[in-house]
């Protein structure tokens, strides 16, 4: 049992417009990862949509825009498509793995699950989303654990934010995700399993950033930076197990443990502190002067008046324009003439 590209009538337009019935993918929109396929009958009073029971010889198949169709046999994959167009099934011929942009990875996944018997009285077409699933959220239910060098402390925080997927080998996912029954399977269903494994990634990932020194503040702004840790975690069990990766995560929000907070709070008021210190030290260090109109002051003109600070006495000019009161001049080294 294949599919072959259906080619379209010389006098043109939609091949669907042509067809008095075909198969198209079942609702699917960003919350739907899977969905049956259901034929399209068209009839005086509009379309009518029913669940495919069995595929004969030249049933037609529409597949939409980052779709990957599904043709199976006795719960049996015996061909997929992952190009965008129209075809009609033929049971004498051999499967044609349309890959699209799919990797080659899809293909070996295929051969190693395909089905060869013969055709059954029980075929059924499924459809894939092969677009980036977005908005899946997710929150730490405990405090992450993490040591930032520049409070040389170790505090605990909690993130919530969002998530997004793409299913990069859809036959793989097929085969370990989907229950066969299922019309639909949704990305609670998806969230559902894989939040755990998130949150234990996410974790490891978080880890992994303060060894390298990464300021705890600084999470919300390295989205990218998590994503690299997050598939280094996560490649063995969602690629290789169910043929999907993570895309971007986006941290919406970083709060810490009351503990944390105080620690932070407290080294920030001591950082103040000492900053103030050392400006009052600064300004002590330098020499005041009273200026003509009594009032006095410490940098080179009167906060008062204006005036100048006048030089020191007994003071002399080098010949290099260095103004000093010792003997030797502290910008050339000329002794005082």
């Amino acid at each position: 049992m294949g599919i072959i590209k259906a080619a379209a009538d010389a006098v043109g337009g939609s091949l669907s417009g042509q067809w008095l019935d075909y198969i198209v993918s079942d609702r699917m929109d960003n919350n739907i990862l899977m969905a049956r396929g259901v034929r399209v009958i068209k009839g005086k009073n509009g379309n009518e949509y029913s669940r495919v029971q069995t595929i004969s010889n030249g049933s037609k198949i529409k597949i939409a825009p980052n779709q990957l169709m599904i043709l199976c046999d006795g719960g049996q994959i015996v061909d997929y498509c992952a190009t965008e167009g129209y075809y009609e099934v033929w049971l004498s011929s051999a499967p044609s793995m349309f890959n699209g942009e799919l990797s080659a990875a899809v293909k070996e996944t295929f051969q190693r699950i395909k089905y060869g018997g013969q055709p059954s009285a029980s075929q059924d077409v499924y459809f894939i989303n092969l677009q980036e699933i977005k908005g899946l959220k997710f929150g730490t239910r405990n405090p992450l654990q993490y040591f930032d060098n520049f409070y040389n402390a170790e505090l605990f925080v909690r993130c919530h934010g969002t998530y997004s997927i793409r299913i990069t080998d859809p036959l793989r996912f097929f085969e370990e995700v989907v229950p066969r029954t299922a019309d639909y399977v949704s990305t609670q269903v998806l969230s559902d399993q894989c939040l755990e494994e998130f949150l234990m990634a996410l974790q490891g990932a978080v880890s992994n950033m303060s060894q390298d020194g990464e300021r705890i503040s600084n999470l919300g702004a390295r989205n990218l930076d998590i994503v690299r840790y997050l598939n280094t975690q996560l490649d063995t069990v969602w690629k290789e197990q169910r043929g999907i990766e993570l895309v971007s995560v986006g941290i919406g929000n970083i709060s810490y443990d009351d503990q944390s907070r105080e620690l932070i709070n407290l080294r920030s008021r001591n950082a103040m502190m000492q900053q103030t210190v050392q400006e009052k030290s600064a300004v002590n260090l330098q020499k005041n002067w009273v200026c003509q109109c009594g009032s006095e002051n410490y940098g080179k003109f009167c906060a008062v008046c204006g005036r100048k600070k006048p030089a020191p006495r007994d003071c002399w000019v080098c010949a290099c324009g260095q103004t000093n009161t010792s003997n030797f001049c502290s910008g050339c080294g000329k002794k005082r003439p």
